[in-house]
């Protein structure tokens, strides 16, 4: 038998259990929080006012912060790209439609959430030259992105594993930057955003969990080959307006790094926890060819990590066109 119809053999096994998971890691949605719970209403007589108080405080977070909240909503919204990639994975099926399939478009329903707030406080906030947005966000998902992963389910889950940590960090730090500057409902808004991105990431460790409990040694290779290739942001290609595709990925991970919403030392940290979730070091029944790649994924995070410890990042002053001056 083929490794893909392996795969697809594996997808069908796990499948059986794909309302467990739902029940697990997904929220009923008459039940989940929804945009217009953290926005003002535009119903209400104090909706100007609550538009005021937002723009007034606004002006208290620089222009770094407010890059990054952007570049994080550019990628929230671009979701139309990754449901198409996920429904492309071997073992998912539309037709007929299979419990994998179900389970992309209900997690990527509860992610698409996350733009559709972030852009309305974007917009609220005066702050932000809402077109060069609007245009940032039709280039990425027009470019679309290629994680290294083609149609190989493992490959694509240590990848939303890995993603759905490092957005959660971000979202999570930008709260607390959020929260130090008084700004309590954005800190609110992206708190509630990092929970969300949490429960996805238990939710596709555990479908690794299960992959490595049932066909361990190219569970191991793919999670290797993933870690060699690096993980790649599914911002990668963000450009702006008459800009070459991924012209403005560097400068915008360099503004990220720079007030610390996402590090270096993050990705080597998400590393360390998905080879201790995962419990590599003990798995049993390995080829010899995956005990390598076992070793050389338990030396890996030290070896980052120096690498990152060696790394300079830059105070340029970047003028990015989303941007309005405070």
């Amino acid at each position: 038998m083929s490794i893909q119809n392996i795969r697809k053999e594996v997808m069908k096994t796990l499948e059986s259990k794909i309302h467990g998971f739902v029940d697990d890691f997904l929220i009923p949605i008459e039940k989940i929080w929804q945009p217009t719970d953290f926005l003002p209403n535009s119903q209400d007589e104090n909706f100007i006012e609550e538009v005021k108080e937002i723009r007034e405080i606004s002006k208290e977070l620089d222009d770094d912060f407010w890059t990054v909240l952007i570049g994080d909503t550019i990628t929230e919204e671009a979701l139309p790209t990754y449901e198409s990639w996920l429904m492309e994975l071997d073992g998912v099926a539309q037709d007929p439609d299979n419990g994998w399939a179900k389970w992309v478009r209900a997690w990527t329903a509860e992610e698409n959430r996350h733009g559709d707030v972030l852009n309305k406080y974007l917009y609220l906030s005066g702050r932000v030259n809402m077109r060069e947005v609007e245009i940032s966000t039709q280039h990425l998902i027009a470019d679309g992105f290629d994680i290294g992963t083609s149609t190989d389910p493992y490959k694509n889950f240590v990848y939303t594993s890995f993603q759905e940590l490092a957005t959660y960090i971000s979202h999570n730090n930008v709260a607390k930057i959020a929260r130090k500057k008084g700004h309590k409902l954005l800190a609110r808004m992206s708190k509630i955003i990092a929970g969300d991105e949490m429960r996805h990431h238990k939710a596709y460790t555990a479908f690794v969990k299960e992959i490595f409990r049932i066909d361990p040694s190219e569970m191991m290779l793919a999670f290797e080959k993933m870690m060699r290739h690096k993980i790649v942001m599914p911002a990668m290609h963000l450009r702006e307006s008459f800009e070459a595709k991924g012209s403005l990925f560097d400068d915008f991970s360099t503004v990220a790094q720079r007030i610390g919403v996402y590090t270096g030392y993050d990705y080597v940290d998400i590393l360390r926890k998905l080879n201790a979730a995962w419990e590599i070091d003990k798995i049993t029944g390995l080829t010899a060819e995956a005990e390598k790649a076992r070793d050389y994924l338990m030396k890996l995070p030290d070896r980052m990590y120096r690498i990152t410890e060696r790394i300079v990042i830059p105070d340029t002053d970047f003028k990015f066109k989303w941007m309005i001056p405070a």
